[in-house]
């Protein structure tokens, strides 16, 4: 019995160690000439390599200041996992080396963000095939201003059925909110007329006069940001 006890009382601690909620992403630009050489070759990696905790997904980069280029995203994991990832295999690496590295450019990007579940308005696996991603980076000490004002965001994307998943940068460079909105019905949803007008809907959860004041925490709070679309690309992920 006392076993059993014990056993139960770790159950949060054990839950709250192996929290899934870590994602790596590689941004990785292929030589011109060889795209789809490199797609494949990438393809082929992470269906040998990239499994369980390491799954892979990869988007194409359509627009931004990184258009042309691939993003992998790695996980969901715990950051126990991602300490277990630094010791991989020679197999992988050599694999990495010889068969990837050779159709990519010298530009490249790694980072890593935690999901935020309480600032989001759809679970984290629950994905899309096509996304935009607006990278927001708040001035130091703001960033109180920016979880109320994403929370008050959630109340407003829940109820118009808009799915979108906020993760926030970990030592990854400077501060940061990465926005996913996860087009589920397709990028007709970024149509004007799709939904009611953002301020109609922001003020029908939040109460008259509350899109003012949102946009006052923005002018205050956020040094700068910018926006992509990424279509994803399932022959080069995982399977």
């Amino acid at each position: 019995m006392r076993k059993f006890l014990f056993a139960m009382l770790a159950l949060p601690l054990f839950a709250l160690s192996q929290n899934k909620t870590v994602v790596s992403v590689n941004r990785v630009f292929p030589k011109p000439d060889k795209i789809q050489a490199f797609e494949k070759a990438l393809g082929d990696h992470a269906q040998k390599y990239h499994k369980g905790d390491y799954f892979w997904r990869v988007f194409f980069i359509e627009s931004g200041p990184d258009a042309g280029g691939y993003h992998i995203t790695e996980g969901p994991c715990s950051w126990d996992a991602v300490d277990k990832r630094a010791d991989i295999s020679a197999e992988h690496t050599a694999d990495w080396d010889k068969m990837v590295q050779p159709y990519l450019t010298d530009k490249s990007s790694n980072s890593y963000s935690v999901y935020r579940a309480d600032l989001s308005s759809v679970p984290l696996t629950e994905y899309s095939d096509k996304i935009a991603i607006n990278h927001v980076f708040y001035k130091p000490g703001y960033q109180p201003e920016m979880e109320e004002a994403f929370k008050l965001l959630k109340k407003t994307w829940a109820a118009s059925g808009q799915s979108i998943a906020v993760y926030e940068s970990s030592g990854s460079g400077e501060p940061q909110y990465a926005v996913v909105t996860r087009y589920k019905q397709g990028l007709k949803e970024r149509e004007r007329d799709f939904r009611a007008p953002m301020k109609d809907r922001y003020e029908k959860e939040n109460g008259t006069g509350s899109w003012v004041k949102y946009n006052d925490v923005l002018k205050m709070a956020v040094d700068h940001s910018w926006a992509e679309l990424l279509t994803l690309k399932p022959a080069m992920g995982s399977k």
